[in-house]
């Protein structure tokens, strides 16, 4: 399960990792997008506590639905739903951390994400210190996205999946 801010590679790690062994991978943003239609509409018609709901809704079913072995990229809002942060419980949580300007050349342009259509650079900074906290107690693990390529981060959270998949494997023996 991938938790971050918006921007900070969720998406693009969580499909290389989930290539790399085969795995499903799910976006639940493109699952609301593929059921509700383009976020910046749903947002447009029922503002965003409507696209929360919408959001919940999705989370609750990609989670409960999940096998082992399914990589999940959450929306950055995602963990503000009590809800969602108790079904995150039960999984292996990597929160993918970044700061404002490893983000920002990836905001620039990006007309997909409502809450960045005023000043994005502020408003990226504002959300990532109000999430942070739920970031961090939801964690099992933080990786550093920063200055870091797609390809170096896929290679830290591999790193972590495996020690987890070992530790899991030793906590389970006689």
């Amino acid at each position: 399960m991938l938790i971050g801010l918006m921007a900070t590679g969720k998406s693009t790690v969580g499909r290389r990792i989930a290539s790399r062994h085969g795995w499903r991978f799910v976006d639940t943003d493109a699952a609301i997008v593929d059921r509700h239609g383009p976020i910046p509409a749903i947002f447009a018609e029922v503002g965003e506590p409507g696209f929360r709901r919408l959001e919940a809704g999705i989370v609750s079913e990609v989670l409960t639905a999940a096998e082992p072995g399914t990589v999940i990229s959450l929306g950055g809002g995602a963990v503000l739903n009590e809800g969602t942060r108790r079904l995150l419980g039960s999984a292996f949580v990597v929160f993918l951390d970044a700061d404002l300007l490893t983000v920002l050349p990836r905001l620039s342009g990006d007309t997909g994400r409502p809450l960045l259509a005023q000043d994005p650079g502020e408003t990226w900074a504002r959300l990532e210190q109000e999430r942070r906290p739920l970031y961090e107690a939801l964690a099992d693990t933080v990786i550093d996205t920063r200055n870091a390529s797609e390809e170096a981060v896929a290679d830290r959270l591999e790193i972590r999946l495996r020690n987890h998949i070992l530790t899991e494997d030793k906590d389970q023996r006689p």
